[in-house]
């Protein structure tokens, strides 16, 4: 069935076989080089574990620039990479540069509190990093392999002005910036360059630092037989360099959300703009193009976020205080499934990276046929695979679908021992359902036998947050399961976006209990 979809060719890069991997957040990783927060090398340890343990996919989230918000899903733009992933320890020539090494282990006592203290960690890297181009940045400016950057990325200076406007203006949104320069002509553009100059340029190194960083990262990976998974957000910020220039590709009427549901009756708004997809179609959809072009620089394969909503999106009225104003764009249900596929394939037929679908929630029924047909990996989260329209019974993980990944929770969901915890009935209805006597504490051997059904589905993809892996030994994990947690959807906590992995890089790849656990799972 596979071979005929027009997934394959992308199949065929990483092997139609079953792989398995862990999802790792890169913010929550720290090692004995980084400053207060996951860097680019970190993985590189990671991956060299992955490959020990006989893992081979690490799903990331995504890794943009989103300037001072904490959230990976608000980016300021689709391209460039967040600059606090930086790995300063290992910049060029640091040796030249003694002070600079002190105040980089400095900045390593960060990596210390429990949760990410991010705002104070990207100001304290953002300052090494001004240090850092003023005596390094000119030798870079003139080298040949940053020409050769600069040149293949058009979106860069774009960007860098975007990001020194935003800061010139104390990173108020564009749209509250003087009348001349939200709206600029090409006249205007010409002078903020001039102007911002010495700005973009810092900007444009550290982009180049960043990508440079992050292709050695997959490089590395393709020598260990890793495949890394990247996170391409459905929607963009509606304060992102791309809306400010080329906003003839939003819809800045509405807002995307989600309808009323039973968990939440006043429905969502998100805040982010919806595409003009006919605007889009008239150059071949260059822009999504050229983002997964350069995604592809490194990464194998992408996590679709929201995949829904390219077949129907809930669009709320951008002044509504509520996502209950709603509708869905388009209004028509039938032109739903041609709207979703024309655009599921064009993705299918712009990058070599292989995509996976997030397709959780209120799913319209064309959604999951058409994926498969496609070729494109659904997402099957165990404890909400049941017939929900039947008997409401738990769907055996033997029957997932073989083009479909299998995984326990996500970031914006529990873990399996917090949702055990939390929801005792529908752990007790699980428990029935596997043939486990239930308890109100979750055993771990009960979470090891879940991760193993885990990796033992139909499912051809099998991966799962580390943490879930990280609790089978006892100290690798915080204290109480709600330290546990990534994201707490549709609420603004400090803690969302802020989880640190207990244990450090080195400590996960040199503990035997939980490499042995890590391999018996696979057997």
């Amino acid at each position: 069935m596979l071979t005929d979809t027009p997934a394959y060719p992308l199949w065929e890069r990483i092997g139609v076989r079953h792989h398995h991997g862990i999802d790792v957040p890169l913010f929550s990783l720290h090692s004995e080089q980084s400053c207060g927060i996951g860097e680019f090398l970190d993985l590189i340890p990671m991956i060299d574990w992955c490959s020990t343990i006989h893992f081979d996919i690490i799903q990331l989230l995504p890794l943009n620039d989103s300037g001072l918000d904490p959230s990976p899903y608000n980016a300021l733009s689709a391209y460039a990479l967040n600059p606090i992933h930086l790995s300063l320890a290992a910049l060029p020539h640091l040796d030249r540069h003694p002070d600079l090494i002190s105040q980089i282990e400095q900045l390593h006592k960060l990596c210390e509190p429990q949760k990410i203290p991010y705002h104070q960690v990207r100001d304290g890297k953002d300052n090494i990093l001004r240090q850092y181009y003023n005596l390094e940045g000119q030798a870079i400016l003139s080298s040949h392999d940053f020409h050769r950057f600069v040149n293949g990325c058009p979106w860069l200076r774009e960007y860098a002005l975007f990001k020194a406007l935003k800061i010139q203006y104390g990173w108020i949104s564009w749209e509250d910036w003087p009348e001349e320069f939200r709206h600029p002509t090409s006249m205007t553009m010409n002078t903020l360059y001039t102007h911002f100059s010495k700005e973009i340029d810092r900007h444009c190194v550290i982009q180049y630092l960043c990508c440079m960083q992050l292709e050695s990262v997959k490089q590395h990976a393709a020598e260990r037989g890793i495949f890394l998974m990247g996170d391409i957000p459905i929607l963009i910020s509606r304060d992102s360099a791309d809306v400010w220039l080329h906003g003839d590709l939003f819809n800045l009427d509405y807002a995307a959300g989600a309808p009323p549901d039973f968990y939440n009756a006043d429905g969502q708004k998100w805040g982010f703009p919806l595409y003009r997809w006919d605007i889009m179609a008239q150059d071949g959809y260059r822009w999504w193009k050229d983002r997964l072009a350069f995604a592809g620089r490194f990464y194998h394969l992408y996590r679709i976020d929201h995949v829904i909503g390219f077949f129907r999106i809930w669009a709320v009225d951008h002044n509504a205080k509520t996502g209950k104003e709603g509708k869905f764009i388009p209004e028509d249900r039938s032109t739903w499934l041609a709207h979703g596929e024309k655009l599921l394939r064009m993705l299918l037929a712009s990058s070599s990276m292989l995509p996976v679908a997030e397709d959780l929630g209120d799913v319209p029924d064309v959604v999951r046929p058409c994926l498969q047909a496609l070729g494109i990996c659904g997402t099957k989260v165990m404890r909400w695979e049941r017939r929900w329209k039947e008997d409401r019974g738990f769907i055996s993980p033997e029957d997932y679908p073989v083009i479909s990944m299998t995984t326990v929770s996500t970031h914006d969901s529990e873990t399996v021992s917090l949702w055990w915890k939390e929801h005792p009935d529908e752990a007790e209805e699980y428990a029935k359902h596997v043939g486990w006597f239930y308890t109100p504490v979750f055993s771990r051997e009960y979470l090891r036998e879940i991760l193993w059904d885990s990796h033992h589905t139909g499912s051809l993809l099998h991966v799962n947050l580390l943490q879930e892996y990280l609790a089978l030994v006892p100290g690798l994990t915080w204290t109480a399961l709600e330290d546990e947690r990534i994201n707490l959807p549709g609420v603004i906590l400090e803690s969302n976006w802020a989880y640190r992995f207990r244990p450090s890089v080195e400590e996960i790849a040199s503990n035997t209990a939980l490499t042995s656990f890590m391999q018996s799972i696979l057997i």
